[in-house]
């Protein structure tokens, strides 16, 4: 081209128009490059929002908190703010670029969301769903100790089968927590009143524990994850559902077992419903 030809251009209305990266070899204003840039950077930007999202959901989900889709954008707005981020989007932005790692988030959220442990062994995490009802009979051996109160620690609701340690609180017994619950990293430097328990192999009984089930939203979901535990001789107590925007069904349910395998049975063959892409237990 040259001054005074006569060129035709030619535009799109369609939402998917968009500028080619080829433009930048022939396009000369600085404005119309400066133009190209923003869009894929706002393009990239957008992609790693997306990608960093869904990491930061996976990594949340790991930890089996069970919290309401508020609580959790509440305690995520404050990781961002402490993290120096802008908003919860750009947090997203910030792990899809690979800047900050989904566990960090996630580990970040989890101090948000749980207060320290009291000498009682009963501290909560945030609480969408009421705790399992409690079993009769805790099967536990207290190592050295006989005839001795025995609590189960509402903030990581041990079953059996879980690995677990004991902690000596002032007049209410040994509280029994999962050896992996994060209360125990304060606990510990009690070193002092942490004692060695066991589960009674032969006197485990019945036990109740939430699960949740996320799958993508169809009709008969609900028929067929019931189905599945009906099949398995699990009781269910409770459940309640909903479907996010982007159409995934969460389902929890508490549900007694009568013992840890039949859980781990549950939760295979409930991620083999189709369209269920996770099924976990909750805690609680």
């Amino acid at each position: 081209l040259k001054s005074g030809d006569i060129v035709e251009i030619t535009t799109s209305n369609s939402a998917d128009a968009a500028p080619s990266r080829d433009w930048l070899q022939f396009t000369v204003t600085n404005r119309a490059i400066s133009k190209i840039r923003q869009h894929f950077n706002r393009e990239r930007r957008d992609e790693a929002q997306s990608n960093g999202k869904e990491t930061v959901m996976k990594a949340i989900a790991k930890l089996g908190l069970g919290l309401t889709s508020a609580a959790r954008d509440k305690a995520l707005a404050a990781v961002a703010e402490d993290l120096s981020y802008a908003d919860i989007d750009m947090l997203f932005v910030a792990v899809g670029e690979g800047n900050v790692a989904a566990s960090t988030v996630a580990n970040r959220l989890l101090r948000q969301v749980e207060p320290a442990e009291d000498d009682d062994g009963g501290g909560n995490l945030l609480d969408p769903i009421r705790p399992a009802r409690p079993q009769p009979g805790p099967s536990i051996i207290v190592e050295g100790a006989t005839d001795v109160m025995v609590r189960i620690a509402k903030c990581c609701a041990p079953v059996p089968g879980d690995e677990i340690e004991g902690f000596v609180t002032v007049g209410r017994g040994v509280s029994v927590h999962r050896s992996d619950c994060t209360n125990l990293n304060s606990l510990n430097e009690r070193s002092d009143r942490m004692i060695d328990v066991s589960w009674a192999a032969d006197r485990i009984g019945r036990f109740a524990v939430w699960i949740q089930v996320e799958a993508l939203d169809r009709p008969w979901l609900l028929r067929d994850v019931t189905e599945v535990l009906s099949q398995l001789d699990a009781n269910i107590y409770a459940s309640s559902s909903g479907t996010n925007a982007e159409r995934v069904a969460i389902l929890r349910y508490e549900v007694e077992f009568s013992d840890p395998g039949q859980l781990e049975r549950a939760l295979k063959a409930l991620r083999g419903v189709d369209g269920v892409f996770e099924a976990y237990r909750l805690r609680t």
